[in-house]
Parts: C-alpha cells; sequence; structure tokens
C-alpha cells in the first residue's frame, strides 16, 4: 500500500520560497522503484480494457491487442523498469523481433515499430489489428484512470502527497482535492508537447490548481522530459495558455513565444529560463503552480518509453464556474442546475484527499 512507502517530506520553507519564486519544485525519490513498476502493470492492463474498479476511465486511446509485456518473476514485475530493460537486452541480441514491448509497441526484425491498436482517441473506436507505422507513434493519454485501477486510486488520494500540496500553494486553510489526472505515455518515436498552461482546462472556483507530475521512467534527455519555464507563473493573462493541438511542428514553442512577447520578452528563445526534469529518477516528482508555462520534447529513444502522471488538485473548498456547462468532461455535473456554482462538487469524482485538522467543518464550505 502506499502508506508505508510513501516518502514525502514536508516542504520545508525553501522548497515554499521556490516554489512560488520559480512557479515549480522538484522532490526526488518518492515513491519507491517497486510500487512505480507495479503502476506500470497496471497501466498495461487498464490500456487492455483491464479496470478492477469496473469503471472507464474519462478518456484513453483505443485499446492494445496482444499479451502484456515480458513479465518478471511476479504479478507486479511485468511492464516496470526490469521488463522495459529486459525488452532492449532481448533486441539488441535479435531475440526481440515480433515481441511486446510497453504501450502496446513491438518491434520488428527490419527495426520498424508496430503498434497493436493503441493509436485511438477513445474506447469508442474499433479495435484495429496490428500494422506497421509510417507516422510517428501518438502520445497515449488517459484521463483519470484512477476511476478504473485501484493502484492508480491509492496513489492520487495519498493523504501525504495533498498536505505537501496544501502547505506548497497556501491552501492549509482549506485542504485539497483532486481535480483530475492524467497520464502521458510516450512511446518510443512519439512527439513533442506544446508547452501551455494547466490552470485554463479547469472552471473551477477559485481557479488555483497545483500539479504533481510523477516519473514512472527514468526521465533521460533522450526520453523528452517535462520542461518549465521558470518564473511563468507569475506572468498575466491567467487563462490564457490552452492549447488546441498538443502537437505541432515547432517543438511546441509557438504558444509559449507569444505569451512572451505579451509580457515584454522580446527574445523567448534567448532570454527564458527552460529548466528540464531530465535526470529526474522514476518515483521522483515535480510540483508545479497551474500557470506555469511547460512541455516536453519527443521521445526520441528508439525503444523505451516515456511514461509520467499528472496529478491536478484545486483548493477542497472550489465551486463549478458556469464555463463547466462547455466541457466534455465536466458539463454532466452541471446539467440542469440553476447555477453551477450551487451544485456539490462530488467527493468520488473529485475526492479531498487532505484537511486540515482543526476547523475543517467550518473552512471547508462543502
Amino acid at each position: 500500500t502506499m502508506g508505508p512507502d510513501l516518502t514525502f517530506p514536508v516542504p520545508a520553507s525553501d522548497d515554499v520560497e521556490s516554489f512560488r519564486r520559480d512557479g515549480f519544485v522538484v522532490v526526488p525519490s518518492v515513491l519507491p522503484p517497486r510500487f512505480v513498476d507495479s503502476l506500470n502493470v497496471r497501466l498495461e492492463r487498464v490500456l487492455r480494457g483491464e479496470y478492477d474498479r469496473g469503471i472507464d476511465p474519462d478518456k484513453h486511446p483505443g485499446l492494445v491487442e496482444g499479451e502484456m509485456p515480458n513479465s518478471g518473476d511476479d504479478e507486479d514485475g511485468g511492464a516496470g523498469e526490469a521488463s522495459a530493460d529486459e525488452f532492449r537486452r532481448r533486441r539488441g541480441e535479435g531475440e526481440a523481433a515480433g515481441a511486446m514491448g510497453p504501450l502496446g509497441v513491438r518491434v520488428e526484425e527490419n527495426g520498424n515499430q508496430r503498434e497493436n491498436g493503441a493509436g485511438g482517441r477513445s474506447s469508442g473506436r474499433k479495435k484495429k489489428g496490428p500494422k506497421t507505422m509510417k507516422k510517428k507513434p501518438k502520445v497515449l493519454q488517459i484521463i483519470n484512470i484512477s476511476k478504473s485501477d485501484s493502484l492508480f486510486r491509492e496513489l492520487v488520494t495519498a493523504e501525504d502527497i495533498g498536505r505537501a500540496v496544501a502547505e506548497l500553494a497556501g491552501w492549509t486553510d482549506v485542504g485539497t482535492r483532486l481535480a483530475q489526472d492524467q497520464v502521458w505515455a510516450k512511446p518510443p518515436g512519439s512527439p513533442p508537447l506544446v508547452y501551455h498552461r494547466d490552470s485554463p482546462y479547469f472552471m473551477f472556483d477559485p481557479p488555483d490548481v497545483v500539479t504533481v507530475w510523477i516519473a514512472l521512467d527514468d526521465m533521460d534527455p533522450v526520453l523528452g522530459p517535462l520542461k518549465y519555464v521558470r518564473g511563468s507563473h507569475r506572468w498575466g493573462d491567467g487563462r490564457v495558455g490552452s492549447a488546441g493541438k498538443f502537437f505541432q511542428s515547432d517543438g511546441g514553442m509557438s504558444l509559449l513565444r507569444s505569451a512572451a512577447r505579451r509580457e515584454g520578452i522580446d527574445d523567448p528563445d534567448a532570454e527564458l529560463e527552460i529548466v528540464s526534469m531530465a535526470g529526474l529518477l522514476r518515483g521522483g516528482l515535480s510540483v508545479h503552480d497551474g500557470r506555469t508555462w511547460h512541455g516536453s520534447g519527443g521521445n526520441e529513444s528508439p525503444d523505451r518509453p516515456r511514461r509520467g502522471i499528472g496529478l491536478h488538485f484545486v483548493p477542497a473548498n472550489v465551486r463549478f464556474t458556469e464555463e463547466a456547462a462547455k466541457s466534455r468532461l465536466w458539463r454532466r455535473y452541471v446539467e440542469g442546475a440553476r447555477a453551477a456554482g450551487e451544485v456539490e462538487v462530488p467527493e468520488e469524482d473529485f475526492p479531498v484527499v487532505w484537511r486540515p485538522k482543526h476547523g475543517s467543518e467550518l473552512s471547508l464550505d462543502l
């Protein structure tokens, strides 16, 4: 279970200062590697439509067809770092042709990758058989995997993470609520993710958002690690920064450049300080303000996945805004209501993960 394995320290005053100055803070070695291996096994099962909580995620790619990746000695050893290493070793020795690697990707004898049906946009898409990929593989996105899988649910509702977020964000008087979780999984060869802000995607009042991003693979530079623009959370246009398309041919810089120029930064490519999470080992994490601009490079590895999960938190006392009625994900919660702000934010789908010990009944306004 998460409880005894989670080593999330109480943020020191230096961490709080860094978070508020830079818009992000890095916390290495929070989850033990074996727990991360178990999460990667569960990810492979969810990609195949296996949900131990019996509920579909809110969004997921077309289902992967085929066997699980090469497993270790027990059920929790299958799709983690050990099996990825084994897959690479076998490929190097010429044994892995046609073998299933993580994220439903096979490697053929000619070096081409072949995906087994994981490129679709939603669960309603008809399954497709294996195909050789001529274009870059698609990045796989799963929204609210915690609705489907109990181990991910345990992670995203971990009280220690919620407490640390409250300390960093200044929410200790109200508590921390999970708004959404998102898995972003990049198969080998998949494209960059555009620079954007998280806050514009969340229709809550107050509008504060804090994201905890957890590395599920060692973030070597070749994999396209997360990158932050230091201090960009202090820029104006708080609701600007949503990307209509998350993948662009220019490496995803166009939105960022225009936002920087609005801030009076004449030469963004030269003046912005971009900080990469390269070197962060699996189980480490970063915490960023929802207004901090961030993106990531493509996965340029020939055979290694790049997996991570983002946990998006909001203050525990939020209410929906009228904009929620326009959201594909959230309109169902406010449909038919006289005013979105009068709707109770449901605990099952938006769990409060940490509450202050004293005065919570008065301060949460639930």
